[in-house]
């Protein structure tokens, strides 16, 4: 499995992005290749810095960086000896599995469109995140962030996409999918909501258990597959880790809310698109930088990209 790591992306690049690469190496496979991916010299003087060997990655060097101000679709196209562009193209030319980065969102999106295109049949890919439950078992949302109006035969496309990345990603064999809404009764919600829910009933490839209110997510009766827009998810994803910022304030333990951290979600996967991407968040430091890798490889090692062709 070879994994690509921006090097360059994100407000604490280089330095936190080598150190998560470093941390990451003890959870991948010993037939695993983390390919770094940025300036080589600052890449190779930090690695010294650590003492850690530079022949444990493969080092990819780019004379460019896309800053996090940049204009996307403007700085992927003008920059293209950048960590991202290049990233890409050894994503399109198959030399990667996978790939990441916590450097700026929209470049990373518009690279998604220009080089590895959208999946033929996906009508709007998605930012998928996978929530912890209490009860141990993970759950994934979607979207959060990347269309924040959706019509209803998009959500029930992400009912899909979701079903097939529960399966693949979560190992979840019949995974259930809920819409999320206002109430549980078909009636309640906007008209694309409401639509969606005749949508999702009727699709026999569905386990669809119907709407579910707000407080059913992190619970044990959440189902393995949420739908919802973009605009919702964002704020619920933002919300759990304001309750994780709250909690770590109050000066609190508990192994379960640790994981409603950013730094342990590591990055969210855009599904729909044909490659494996994962992005992070533009503050990472090293421990979200290490967990962003490690979903990589589990979002590659699913091949999640091949099953939703296939699905498709």
């Amino acid at each position: 499995m070879r994994i690509g790591l921006d090097v360059m992306g994100g407000d604490f690049a280089p330095d936190a992005i080598i150190e998560g690469a470093v941390d990451s190496l003890q959870h991948l496979h010993a037939d695993d290749t983390l390919v770094l991916i940025g300036d080589q010299n600052a890449i190779c003087s930090k690695l010294s810095d650590m003492q850690v060997d530079s022949s444990l990655f493969e080092i990819i060097h780019t004379s460019q960086v896309i800053e996090m101000g940049d204009h996307p679709a403007k700085a992927f196209s003008q920059k293209k000896d950048s960590s991202i562009a290049v990233g890409y193209i050894m994503l399109k030319s198959n030399t990667l599995d996978g790939f990441c980065s916590a450097g700026n969102t929209g470049a990373m999106l518009v690279g998604a469109s220009y080089t590895v295109n959208v999946i033929p049949g996906v009508l709007r890919p998605a930012l998928a995140v996978v929530l912890p439950r209490v009860d141990n078992r993970r759950s994934v949302i979607l979207d959060v962030g990347l269309n924040p109006d959706c019509k209803a035969d998009i959500l029930l496309q992400y009912g899909i996409l979701g079903s097939i990345f529960a399966k693949c990603v979560l190992e979840v064999e019949n995974p259930t999918v809920g819409l999320l809404n206002i109430g549980e009764e078909e009636t309640k919600g906007t008209s694309a909501v409401k639509m969606a829910y005749e949508l999702m009933k009727e699709h026999p490839g569905l386990n669809f258990i119907g709407n579910i209110e707000g407080n059913l997510l992190f619970q044990e009766t959440m189902p393995d597959v949420v739908v919802c827009d973009g605009f919702a998810g964002n704020v619920i994803l933002k919300l759990g880790e304001s309750f994780h910022q709250i909690y770590k304030q109050r000066g609190l333990k508990d192994s379960y809310f640790d994981q409603l951290d950013f730094e342990s979600i590591g990055g969210t996967p855009i599904v729909g698109i044909n490659a494996n991407v994962v992005i992070g968040h533009g503050i990472s430091k090293s421990k979200a930088i290490m967990n962003m890798v490690i979903r990589t490889r589990e979002v590659a090692q699913a091949n999640l990209a091949q099953k939703i062709k296939e699905s498709i």
